[in-house]
C-alpha cells in the first residue's frame, strides 16, 4: 500500500485511463509508452524494470504468520491454500498487478476485484498468496461496477493514513 499511496501523493494517477473492465476486475496504472509502470529512481530494496520501470518485491502475509514473507508466491513456498491477512475476500479488493510468473514486477499497476468472492473462500481461489492485496472498497461499490475500459482518473488523493508512509532507503 505504501507504492501506491507514494504514487498517488506525486500525482501518478491524476488523468490515467483505466485499461482494463472485463467483469472480472478494472484495471489501471499502466503509463503511456514503452514503461509499463512508473518510472523512477530504483534503490537497493526497490529494483529496476526494463524501461526503468521502478519494480518492487511481491509481499504476502500468510494468517497466523508474525509477518510477511517476500519475492515469492504461497505456492512457491509450498503453503497453497493457506488463508492471508488481506485476502480478496470482498468484491472491490484492491490488488497489486504483476507479470504472472514475475513475482517481483509490480510497479504501478493495480486492479479492484469484481466477482463475488463468497463462491471462493479467502485462500482458496486463484488469486490470495500470489497477488498482494493493499486495500478495500469501502464507499462506492455501485460506482466501480459501472466504470469501463478508457475512463479517466481525473484526480486520485490519500485522505487518510499518509502519515505513515515511510520510504525505503
Amino acid at each position: 500500500s505504501g507504492n501506491c499511496v507514494d504514487l498517488v501523493q506525486k500525482g501518478f494517477y491524476n488523468d490515467m485511463d483505466i485499461q482494463r473492465s472485463d467483469g472480472f476486475v478494472v484495471q489501471t496504472g499502466d503509463p503511456k509508452g514503452e514503461a509499463e509502470g512508473y518510472v523512477g529512481t530504483p534503490s537497493k530494496s526497490v529494483g529496476a524494470g526494463k524501461h526503468g520501470e521502478r519494480l518492487i518485491p511481491l509481499e504476502i502475509f500468510p494468517k497466523g504468520d508474525k509477518g510477511p514473507f517476500y519475492e515469492t508466491t504461497i505456492e512457491d513456498e509450498g503453503r497453497g491454500g493457506e488463508a492471508t491477512v488481506l485476502p480478496f475476500s470482498s468484491y472491490g479488493a484492491m490488488g497489486w498487478a504483476r507479470e504472472e510468473y514475475d513475482p517481483n514486477s509490480g510497479s504501478s499497476q493495480f486492479f479492484w476485484l469484481l466477482f463475488d468472492s463468497d463462491l471462493t473462500p479467502a485462500g482458496k481461489n486463484v488469486l490470495d498468496g500470489r497477488y498482494p492485496v493493499f486495500g478495500y472498497v469501502v464507499e462506492g461499490a455501485d460506482f466501480l461496477r459501472d466504470i469501463k475500459e478508457g475512463d479517466i482518473i481525473a484526480s486520485a488523493k490519500v485522505t487518510e493514513g499518509k502519515e505513515n508512509l515511510v520510504q525505503p532507503k
